[in-house]
């Protein structure tokens, strides 16, 4: 038959449907800026860029394996740290009993932070989203009765890698477990952190050195574990969409690769053994193109490095359902979400999964929404018949064409990165950090003005308030049982010989040792994580981030349907009245880094006619109030999102009152559980906004 004949019927057939309507009106732009049809066919299939091949060989573009999930689903984790190592310990085999087959840990901020529980900077910290982790000891009650040579165990850590990743060998061997013998996926990816999630310690120069270190020594000494996940999962969560995810991750990639290298390592020594990590949100078909394009181009990206091995080409990844995605409003919604972007993840053909619980956009999940979570990816696994099938999106006209789009648009984002001279150069001027500000603006701006829908929130909004039993950790006393612990260990190990150690991280550090090797010998000598870190400290510093903000993008996305000009006449009397507009300070507090919902209210506040100064990121609540008042601020913004504003809160209006600053307006936001209103409201803190994206 004519294709073109039998075209030409269609658009006729459905101009008629439209009736009034143009069928170009159809027609649209993703924010990655992909043009979208209505309808593609096998023409669409002639114009492709890319090549499919077959699961198992190179490029891989339709997986790694050639039997895929066929022979073996896709490993599900579930992520979790429970502000103790005890309770963690748990949860962990609560979840074994029933379907996980491997353990994703999550850490504690001040331990994220490299600080140990009892210092004075980490009190809101400790234990709040996430277990502490102050020693080897630790890590001995976190995998008590875990067989490590049989569990697949994945860390989610950077900033303190080193002291956290040598406290879990050390803890294996003490286990009697050999290092050779262990598995699973340390993240070490220190890039991303200074473009995104913000949890680094040292400066750049180091942290790469630090993060060869760790590829170095696994790659001669640990087969099984993967040295590194290349994380895009941040930066989809701090608004970049899914072109700069992929663009940025493969950049960081490709940087990762070529200081290995220079370290004298073969390609085909530590390659295998790299991972990736993406976030999967609800543009169900974007996200599963975009993994199917980061397998090809990681395959033409690594072949530029002449390996022998093909399976130095081959992407593996872990990926985790989008935490923005996850809305206080209507919180039940966020089921649907999550088993939404599970499938996308699957029909993606990931290689292990996290699903978030529901309840996430309130608080730590609880039992009950962990269980739904987990039985998302056994029911997808179990029930569906889709493991019957290798890639059933393999051939797909939309698919195919929309994976040609995403690789040629990753392309040009990551041909900027390198005629810049790579990703570290790109840091160091902020292009990544500046281009994912801008995108995660725009989509507020979107979502603010109901250009895009998210149900629940700025559409069918319930009627009936919904009652949802919430998790709550008392960090005080946790802080309280991990300070004892910490002393107790203090007082029984040999301190000379740990300060032998802390001299002989600090002469690596300042030579050419390799870091990791020496600190699991620190560990085993109880030495613990503050100090390890301490010691790097003390001859690398500690990287400080100059925080800035973008203007206009918000004010030129954003539609006026009224409500910009009331604001705008609010601010022309306040003018009036006072002399100058409104000036507001947007503070993050604690050693939370997540900054995405802070960055969005400065930039907005901002292009909507207020003076607004962001203060530096891990602010004490006596610094931020100190910056309020010098600059003569009217409000303070508190952005939080890790559990910590019952703590730090109470500490910021205890300081602007003791300084007879109580005339500043405080104003909360993000992560924060409708039963903690109250305790807010009677604080003097004089409005509460649930979280709406990050």
């Amino acid at each position: 038959m004519d294709r073109k004949k039998l075209y030409k019927g269609w658009e006729e057939q459905a101009s008629k449907e439209l009736r009034d309507k143009k069928l170009e009106d159809h027609f649209w732009e993703t924010p990655e800026g992909i043009k979208v049809k209505p309808l593609y066919t096998e023409d669409d299939l002639q114009k492709i860029s890319h090549e499919i091949g077959l699961p198992g060989l190179p490029p891989y573009t339709r997986g790694p394996r050639a039997t895929m999930y066929t022979n073996r689903p896709w490993t599900i984790r579930q992520y979790a740290g429970f502000s103790t190592a005890e309770e963690s310990n748990k949860f962990y085999k609560e979840g074994l009993k029933n379907g996980v087959m491997g353990l994703s840990v999550a850490f504690d901020l001040a331990t994220h932070r490299g600080y140990d529980s009892d210092h004075p900077r980490v009190v809101a910290d400790v234990g709040n989203a996430g277990v502490a982790i102050d020693s080897i000891e630790d890590m001995n009650l976190l995998f008590d009765g875990i067989p490590l040579d049989q569990m697949s165990v994945s860390m989610t850590m950077n900033g303190a890698v080193i002291p956290v990743l040598a406290s879990f060998i050390a803890s294996g061997e003490e286990q009697g477990c050999p290092r050779e013998k262990l598995t699973g996926t340390i993240q070490n990816d220190i890039l991303k952190e200074f473009m995104v999630r913000n949890t680094f310690i040292f400066p750049p120069k180091p942290s790469m050195r630090i993060v060869a270190d760790i590829i170095e020594y696994t790659s001669k000494k640990m087969p099984k574990f993967n040295s590194i996940s290349i994380s895009g999962y941040h930066m989809q969560e701090a608004g970049a969409n899914q072109v700069q995810e992929l663009a940025y991750t493969l950049a960081d990639g490709k940087e990762y690769i070529k200081s290995a290298l220079e370290r004298g390592l073969n390609i085909d020594e530590f390659a295998p053994r790299l991972s990736f990590f993406w976030s999967i949100g609800m543009n169900f078909f974007m996200e599963i193109a975009k993994m199917r394009a980061a397998r090809y181009m990681w395959s033409k990206i690594v072949k530029e490095f002449r390996p022998k091995n093909d399976r130095s080409l081959a992407l593996r990844t872990h990926c985790q359902t989008s935490g923005v995605s996850l809305m206080e409003q209507d919180a039940y919604n966020n089921i649907v979400r999550t088993t939404i972007e599970a499938m996308a993840a699957v029909m993606g053909g990931t290689q292990s999964l996290h699903t978030n619980s529901f309840d996430e956009a309130l608080a730590l999940p609880t039992k009950f929404s962990a269980r739904i979570a987990r039985n998302t990816q056994l029911i997808i696994s179990e029930e569906t018949g889709i493991c019957n099938v290798i890639d059933p999106m393999a051939g797909s006209y939309y698919v195919e064409s929309l994976t040609s789009s995403i690789v040629e648009e990753s392309q040009k984002l990551i041909n900027e990165i390198d005629e810049v001279g790579g990703m570290v150069k790109a840091i160091e001027m902020g292009i990544p950090k500046m281009r994912i500000e801008e995108s995660s603006a725009k989509r507020q701006a979107r979502v603010d003005s109901n250009e895009e829908t998210i149900v629940g929130v700025n559409k069918y909004k319930p009627t009936e308030k919904q009652e949802i039993n919430i998790l709550s950790i008392d960090n005080e006393e946790v802080r309280k049982r991990q300070v004892s612990r910490l002393q107790k260990l203090k007082n029984s190990r040999d301190n000379k010989n740990v300060e032998s150690f802390i001299e002989k991280i600090k002469n690596a550090a300042s030579g050419d040792g390799n870091l990791l090797e020496i600190c699991i010998e620190a560990s085993k000598n109880r030495c613990t994580v503050g100090e390890m870190t301490s010691a790097m400290e003390s001859v690398f510093g500690r990287h400080n981030l100059s925080t800035k903000t973008i203007s206009g993008v918000y004010k030129n996305t954003v539609k006026n349907d009224g409500k910009i000009d009331i604001i705008d006449n609010e601010l022309s009397k306040f003018v009036n009245e006072k002399g100058r507009r409104p000036r507001m300070l947007v503070v993050k507090m604690g050693q939370d880094g997540h900054d995405r919902g802070a960055k969005l209210i400065a930039t907005a506040f901002s292009d909507l006619g207020f003076d607004v100064d962001i203060g530096p990121l891990f602010q004490t609540p006596e610094e931020a109030a100190k910056q309020a008042i010098e600059n003569d601020a009217h409000v303070i913004g508190v952005s939080t999102l890790a559990a910590g504003h019952k703590t730090l809160v109470p500490l910021l209006m205890e300081s602007l009152k003791n300084n007879e600053a109580s005339y500043i307006k405080v104003i909360c936001g993000g992560v924060i559980p409708p039963d903690d209103y109250p305790f807010l409201y009677d604080l003097g803190v004089s409005k509460v906004n649930a979280i709406g994206l990050g």
